[in-house]
């Protein structure tokens, strides 16, 4: 499966963007935390399963500052046509916290 990025249309670039079978499977995800320092944002999705204590990082993704913006700025602009198609995405406050070994501020999604 190839993908081509849209942005790179208008100025003549294309790039070719490989998905091979395994990653295209994809990896469940029911946690975000979120790390920073002052030249990178660290995003650690995780599988958090009901009744087991031991939470299990799936995946670490490592961004520059710019490129964690253009992240939000895409995954918010996402969330808009997703909701105007299927309706807002309700949000339930849960009464859990998570426990986290980060150091240094955090955000959970």
């Amino acid at each position: 499966m190839k993908h081509k990025h849209e942005d790179d249309e208008d100025n003549g670039n294309q790039i070719s963007i490989e998905l091979n079978e395994e990653m295209a499977e994809g990896t469940y995800a029911n946690l975000v935390m979120i790390a920073h320092s002052n030249s990178e944002f660290v995003i650690d999705f995780i599988r958090l399963m009901p009744g087991v204590p031991k939470a299990k990082v799936k995946s670490r993704i490592i961004l520059t500052p710019e490129h964690a913006k253009r992240m939000l700025y895409a995954l918010k602009e996402n969330i808009e046509k997703y909701e105007a198609v299927f309706g807002k995405i309700k949000i339930v406050e849960e009464s859990q916290r998570y426990p986290t070994n980060f150091s240094g501020t955090i955000g959970e999604a």
